[in-house]
């Protein structure tokens, strides 16, 4: 005798409908959040003009087949392309990510908000340029702002309690969650059409956490957020014909995200979504290095230079311990042969070593060229994490958020030098007034990597003015950035 299933249509998950609410109904108010946003949206520009250096990165860029051009489409920052918007956004979404040096969001999950700017502006621009050819007004770059903020916010807040990385997944969900709401929103959609868009969203397949991990650390973690918010923006389209959605998605039992995905857990919240995440986001400013690693890195370039003061040299080291935090020892701490430049910057041994020797860290430390040196991995060999409970305790407090390391060395001779902690990295919301300076000086520098000086002045004069940038039209913004 067959169990009864029932069929009635249930009601929408509360996830769901507070995730819809949210970017349809709330009004950001937050001074701190919109000027936050600004550096946000520059910073993470930035590193996409950066990434346009290495061809790893610049293969992925252009149309899926060679030579389309798409009328009235969305441009590529630094490129001469104009797509459909589900392929700018992976474009755009591929560059700022590629060399992990956008924003970061640590929490029980960690990831990198500014990802779905990759959906958020190329829907923006494409919807601009459209508006502008049928005599309509175009969209402003505030309204930008306001999605990144609600995009932070949404991805944040998910990931304050929910560890998806637990379960094996990666939290490239949450881009995709994110941006599927604020593009859905931006296209014009109902609330019910928004609400089939972001269950279309949690009812996609997702992504595992298998390339950001040893022994399979690989390239695809530069692009899955392309991947994942230029696949927002297709499903958020896809809503836009009519397209019916999963009402009980989550919840659903056997067959819903829950169940199948989070171990029958439901997700929890601890806090109401309003601009919280974008306030306190997290800047990576003086080093392309996974975030957990940042605070260790600074406290590697203090030693650098202790090491030539005390007379010593690298060679004289017998062993370096690192105090630090969970989250570090489980993503980063890594032994063994490190494959590519995705291997390299995701081992905390490496991201130390290299500083300690060289005096810096960039980007490019993590080629073969730099990789070759034999001196990185015999001092990775002397590098050992330990865990510190206060530290960890720290990383999850709300009121601290620390991402705290404390890096000690000790030589051959039986001498050490003192402990070097650095609980705050200086993209971190305690240290605004020191990062932000330094924050624009790398968009000066990433700037200078793709444009002649006038091209350079030109978007300096907007995108240092809070109101100008506000002001102007998404097209003519993003047209500062053509090549």
């Amino acid at each position: 005798m067959s169990a009864h299933i029932s069929n009635i249509r249930p009601r929408h998950d509360k996830v769901l409908v507070d995730i819809v609410d949210y970017v349809s109904t709330y009004r950001i108010s937050s001074k701190v959040a919109y000027d936050t946003a600004r550096n946000c949206l520059i910073d993470a520009l930035g590193c996409g003009l950066e990434a346009l250096e290495y061809p790893a990165c610049k293969k992925l860029m252009g149309p899926i087949v060679p030579g389309t051009v798409v009328p009235n489409g969305a441009r590529v920052p630094g490129t001469q392309f104009q797509l459909d918007p589900v392929q700018a956004a992976f474009n755009i979404g591929a560059m700022i990510r590629w060399l992990d040096f956008n924003d970061t969001w640590l929490a029980a999950e960690w990831g990198h908000p500014s990802d779905n700017l990759g959906g958020i502006l190329a829907t923006a621009d494409w919807l601009s340029r459209n508006a502008v050819a049928n005599g309509k007004k175009p969209l402003n770059m505030k309204e930008v702002l306001t999605g990144m903020i609600k995009a932070h916010e949404i991805q944040g807040c998910i990931a304050l309690e929910n560890s998806f990385n637990q379960v094996g997944l990666d939290h490239v969900v949450l881009v995709k969650v994110a941006s599927t709401a604020v593009v859905a929103e931006m296209l014009g959609l109902s609330r019910d059409e928004i609400l089939n868009a972001v269950s279309l969203a949690w009812v996609d397949g997702q992504s595992l956490r298998t390339y950001r991990h040893a022994p399979n650390t690989g390239s695809r973690k530069s692009w899955a957020a392309g991947d994942a918010t230029s696949r927002a923006v297709r499903l958020a389209l896809i809503a836009k014909t009519g397209e019916m959605g999963y009402p009980s998605v989550l919840t659903a039992r056997t067959w819903g995200f829950y169940d199948v995905l989070f171990k029958g857990q439901p997700f929890t919240f601890q806090r109401k979504y309003a601009s919280y995440v974008m306030e306190n986001i997290l800047f990576k400013i003086s080093f392309p290095a996974e975030f957990h690693a940042q605070t260790a890195v600074e406290a590697a370039m203090t030693l650098h230079g202790q090491l030539a003061k005390a007379g010593k040299t690298v060679d004289d080291i017998k062993r370096i311990t690192i105090r630090t935090h969970e989250a570090c020892i489980r993503i980063i701490d890594k032994q063994g042969p490190l494959n590519n430049p995705a291997d390299r910057d995701h081992c905390i041994q490496y991201m130390v070593a290299v500083p300690l020797i060289f005096g810096r860290l960039t980007a490019a430390d993590y080629e073969d060229e730099i990789a070759t040196d034999r001196r990185i991995d015999v001092l990775r060999d002397k590098i050992i994490c330990v865990e510190d409970a206060a530290f960890t305790q720290d990383y999850h407090d709300p009121k601290k958020r620390s991402i705290a390391n404390a890096l000690t060395v000790e030589f051959k001779d039986g001498k050490k030098l003192k402990e070097v902690v650095v609980e705050y990295p200086i993209g971190h919301a305690r240290r605004r007034k020191e990062g932000i300076p330094l924050l624009e000086d790398k968009f000066r520098i990433n700037l200078a990597r793709q444009f002649p000086p006038r091209q350079q002045q030109r978007i300096l004069e907007v995108s240092l003015d809070q109101k100008k940038l506000e002001a102007m039209p998404v097209h003519e913004y993003v047209d500062l950035y053509v090549i």
